[in-house]
């Protein structure tokens, strides 16, 4: 589920901030920048100050409860211009996945696909009340390194395209691969969560805290004052 546009901001001014080398994992070379979305010399690796503090504060809870694991960071800041160039390339993926033409879309056709390609990234949006998560430096997809720095099993990729993205998709797993992956991702939202992080309801990687989704998860819980203090960050 993504933030309905009827959550409002109120940008705070936060400046965004360069994540500090070494202190987390990275996937490297960076998953989007491989694919050749249009950075244009910007790098992916920022967040707004508050974010990353606060993403410090789980790393250092983290290295506390199981030594020499690192949060793996897979992507933080994105522009619009990046977002439309992944949402078109989940078109492509997806229209393929079906037989289709990715070149040759109807209008229906493309339709069909949103469904499934919207799942896992946000909209495009050059509206300022409507900005993408990443794009505001509020958002962080995320998992664990080990202390051998290998990425640590979680049942299934980031932005893996299918059901066992769902948070609590092996829940109920009687394997034992399933059972870890499920105590993994418990594990990541736990950190998360305790410095105030939301995680998407239908990507267990997806956390995000001070955009419109965070507000939006807020309110559901109670706060019904909550509000976005985050919007677009290109003009930071």
């Amino acid at each position: 589920m993504k933030p309905a546009p009827t959550i409002p901001i109120k940008e705070c001014g936060e400046p965004f901030a360069a994540i500090p080398e070494g202190l987390f994992a990275r996937f490297t070379p960076h998953p989007y920048m491989a694919l050749g979305a249009p950075y244009n010399g910007v790098s992916p690796w920022m967040l707004r100050q508050g974010v990353l503090d606060a993403l410090i504060r789980a790393q250092k809870r983290l290295a506390a409860n199981r030594p020499g694991w690192k949060i793996m960071l897979f992507d933080c800041y994105r522009s619009n211009a990046v977002q439309i160039f992944m949402v078109e390339h989940e078109f492509v993926i997806q229209a393929k996945a079906v037989g289709l033409d990715p070149a040759n879309l109807t209008i229906e056709q493309r339709a069909v696909l949103e469904k499934k390609v919207f799942r896992v990234f946000g909209r495009p949006s050059e509206d300022a009340a409507t900005p993408p998560a990443h794009s505001t430096g509020g958002a962080v997809d995320c998992t664990f390194a080990d202390a051998n720095g290998h990425e640590v099993d979680m049942g299934s990729p980031i932005d893996e395209n299918s059901e066992r993205s769902n948070p609590n998709y092996f829940a109920d797993a009687k394997d034992v691969s399933g059972q870890k992956a499920h105590a993994n991702r418990i594990l990541l939202n736990e950190l998360l969560s305790a410095e105030g992080f939301h995680r998407d309801e239908t990507e267990w990687w997806h956390f995000s805290r001070g955009d419109r989704q965070w507000a939006r998860i807020e309110r559901e819980r109670g706060n019904r004052d909550a509000v976005a203090v985050y919007g677009r960050g290109d003009q930071f």
